[in-house]
């Protein structure tokens, strides 16, 4: 037997029998928990208390944990801002997107678990992705290739910042901040390269750097070449094919410089 997919965007929504605690207040608190101490922290039981009601009360509303956390995720997703590419150039509009996917997933490092593996079907997540595609479709991408510079795009964005939530979690374990937790693993790394000089040398020039500001400068570098290689991508299809039997440019200059006659 098929099992039937289930999430809380797919069945009908309940009235609320108690006007005091409604889906929003309790979406709101769900997401001050995971924000404060994480995933594991997050339980029926441990929610009701925050809300000063019972477990009843909140399965009103949501039928199990999963159908609780498709809520909170898409309300992250709400802070997932991309200007109206209308008012901007494209590579303008998916830049500041990039940038506002980043901030969230630093605000919210526990959401990054779920990004792929939980239905992204709710309201706010059904506005980004038609604004980005529609972004797309304004740059001159047709079809699949809409889609495929749309993953990608979430791809790079949420692989370059998975590091930096990790590196996060570590500095704040060691109760330590970034740039003391890089000071102290120093010695380690450079007894790791010791029979790699060149390693040695670059990691030497890390100990200088504000490792924030370093990541920060790392995202920008990696999106500008995202967003330069889909630019490539549409002038080369833009370009208008070379109409055969005409040479190619320079095919009338020999080798030695000199042109035929």
């Amino acid at each position: 037997m098929e099992q039937q997919f289930s999430s809380v965007w797919t069945r009908e929504r309940r009235t609320a029998k108690s006007p005091t605690l409604s889906r929003a207040q309790i979406v709101r608190t769900a997401m001050e928990l995971l924000d404060a101490e994480g995933l594991d922290a997050l339980s029926m039981r441990r929610l009701g208390a925050r809300l000063g009601s019972g477990t009843t009360s909140i399965y009103w509303h949501v039928a199990n944990k999963d159908e609780l956390l498709e809520l909170v995720l898409d309300e992250v997703y709400g802070e997932f801002e991309i200007p109206d590419v209308r008012e901007t150039t494209w590579r303008s509009a998916v830049s500041s997107f990039a940038y506002s996917i980043r901030q969230a997933l630093l605000a919210h490092p526990w959401v990054i678990t779920y990004i792929g593996t939980t239905p992204a079907i709710g309201p706010n997540a059904m506005r980004m992705m038609s604004r980005l595609v529609t972004t797309f479709d304004h740059a001159g991408f047709r079809d699949l290739d809409q889609d495929h510079a749309a993953s990608t795009l979430l791809a790079y964005v949420l692989g370059v910042t998975a590091p930096e939530l990790s590196w996060r979690a570590m500095t704040a374990k060691a109760g330590l901040d970034s740039n003391q937790l890089n000071e102290a693993l120093q010695p380690v790394v450079e007894k790791a390269a010791a029979g790699h000089p060149e390693l040695a040398a670059r990691y030497a020039e890390y100990r200088c750097l504000d490792v924030d500001t370093a990541r920060a400068l790392n995202f920008e570098f990696g999106l500008t070449c995202f967003l330069d290689g889909l630019e490539a991508r549409l002038n080369r299809a833009a370009s208008p094919p070379m109409p055969q039997g005409r040479p190619a440019p320079g095919a009338d200059i020999e080798e030695t410089g000199e042109v035929r006659r």
